[in-house]
């Protein structure tokens, strides 16, 4: 019974560890958004929310391996990209939303081990 359990345990953190990841975008007060974390091998973690027209976003970012990235928002069944960069471990852009969408940032890791991500959004 407590080899059962253990395995039930070990597989259920395995499984957490290796989903992708979607966060929402919650400004401080200051117009800030950190967030920090990981990302398993062969996942993504996208950063989301919906930004009004005119707004500027200055957002930077920095990993440890190189991981692919882009901000995005859909028009229907299309992926509109504002940024699209391939093996990167760090870069920094302001956005200016023309278009009131939900936009995400996403990082998608292919390398063979996970990586370490932060994340810095300033409206």
């Amino acid at each position: 019974m407590k080899h059962a359990i253990f395995l039930l345990a070990a597989l259920a953190m395995a499984t957490s560890a290796s989903r992708a990841e979607v966060v929402d975008i919650h400004w401080d007060g200051g117009g800030r958004f950190v967030h920090s974390g990981q990302i398993a091998v062969g996942k993504f973690v996208e950063v989301c929310g919906k930004l009004p027209v005119g707004l500027k976003v200055q957002w930077e970012f920095a990993t440890r391996s190189p991981v692919d990235f882009n901000v995005h928002y859909h028009e229907g069944k299309a992926k509109v990209y504002a940024a699209n960069l391939v093996a990167q471990t760090h870069a920094r852009e302001l956005l200016e939303v023309r278009s009131e969408q939900d936009y995400c940032w996403t990082w998608t890791n292919k390398t063979r081990s996970r990586t370490w991500l932060r994340v810095t959004l300033q409206r």
